[in-house]
């Protein structure tokens, strides 16, 4: 069930002005029909003007100020009674009340200067009134009339301006609280990178260390060991030390607030064969057909090393003891990279893993394609990279 949605303020403003309206309009017509002798026809078309206008101002506050203008004054003149009117003239009592709500309204709306002007414009016409039709009322409840009407409206005035101005205030502390609500997520986010760097520190890179340390020192430490353990423990000791120094490069990044990029180079895709290599020392049977010729761009040689590493770790992870071969080549555009492996499961969970996914992510960012699956043969992974990076290949496919 879907949670209830609270109506907006604004919404829940116009439908008071609007059921005001209505209540004015259904109290002004029948009064100036009847106390003013307005003819009815006049009195529901010059009433509409007068109490629709408050509504009009959400708007068309321009457009509102005129029709109340022009029907605030005709209004007065429209009353057929004989001169002498002992009823409030020229502003009768709901009309008073349509002139304060239209006031308030377009303050609140506009600001006070807008809301001053259009006061102004109204009243100063009504002022006129009196001199068009001299003696329809007397001169001194004239006065006490138009007095009342002013007053009335200045307080509406005064109202309007502070609604508008506690608006305005709500307004800049919405901005504010989403300005906080963004700094404190990125310092969320900063003290998280904080602590996963710190973790990464203390506990895998001082275990690694601790792993290269042992590795290199272990023909020292261990008497009796033959050449090929020698040869093993150091291995174990250059793996520890390359995965060290990529330790110092996550922890780089992950310590750059700024995300800019780093400035210590990266394994690219000469250093596959080397990479090979030390796969076939951990005990894999790796095959590897390498044909780089030309200028490869650097961001495509450190995407295809991190390809063709991921390969062989999974299928080290999934499949130790199947053959792995590994075809990376180049053409006049691209390099190409192949990785297969006899055995189905090498995929780890039939591709659903982070490896598979960063890999195609890999290729795609830089305007290429991956696909990883079983296929007749066991599993494979091909790639296609482009040799230079364009982002208007990558742009346009957005």
């Amino acid at each position: 069930m879907s949670p209830i949605r609270r109506p907006s303020r604004r919404a829940v403003t116009r439908w008071l002005v609007g059921t005001a309206s209505v209540a004015l309009y259904a109290v002004l017509v029948p009064i100036h029909a009847t106390l003013y002798a307005v003819a009815v026809p006049l009195a529901f078309l010059i009433g509409a003007g007068v109490c629709i206008a408050p509504a009009l101002a959400f708007r068309w506050p321009r457009t509102a100020v005129a029709v109340f203008a022009i029907a605030a004054w005709t209004l007065p003149l429209a009353a057929l009674a004989d001169d002498g009117l002992i009823w409030p003239w020229p502003w009768s009592v709901p009309a008073m009340l349509a002139f304060a709500l239209f006031v308030l309204v377009v303050a609140m709306l506009r600001g006070w200067r807008f809301g001053l002007a259009a006061m102004l414009l109204v009243y100063l016409g009504s002022l006129a009134v009196p001199l068009v039709r001299p003696g329809a009322a007397d001169p001194a409840a004239v006065e006490v009339d138009l007095i009342v009407a002013g007053s009335i409206a200045a307080a509406a005035l005064l109202i309007g301006s502070l609604l508008a101005a506690r608006r305005r205030l709500n307004t800049a502390l919405t901005r504010e609280r989403e300005h906080a609500a963004v700094e404190q997520s990125r310092r969320e986010l900063a003290e998280e990178r904080t602590r996963i760097a710190r973790e990464l520190h203390d506990v895998v890179a001082h275990s690694m260390s601790l792993i290269q340390v042992q590795a290199s020192t272990a023909r020292y430490r261990v008497d009796g060991l033959s050449a090929g353990a020698i040869e093993e423990f150091d291995s174990i000791g250059s793996s520890a030390r390359a995965a060290l120094g990529e330790m110092r490069r996550i922890l780089s990044i992950l310590r750059t607030d700024d995300h800019t990029a780093e400035l210590a180079p990266q394994r690219g895709i000469d250093d596959i064969p080397a990479l090979a290599e030390s796969t076939r020392r951990a005990g894999a049977r790796v095959d590897l057909a390498y044909e780089v010729e030309g200028d490869v761009s650097s961001a495509a040689q450190i995407a295809a090393y991190r390809i063709v590493q991921e390969s062989l770790s999974n299928a080290l992870r999934h499949a130790p003891d199947s053959a792995i071969s590994v075809s990376v080549t180049t053409d006049a555009e691209s390099v190409e990279i192949l990785v297969r492996n006899a055995a189905r499961e090498a995929s780890g969970g039939g591709g659903a893993g982070h490896g598979i996914r960063g890999m195609i992510e890999r290729a795609e960012l830089l305007g290429g394609e991956l696909t990883a699956g079983a296929d007749d043969d066991g599993w494979r992974v091909s790639a296609r990279i482009p040799r230079h990076f364009d982002p208007a290949l990558t742009e346009g496919a957005r």
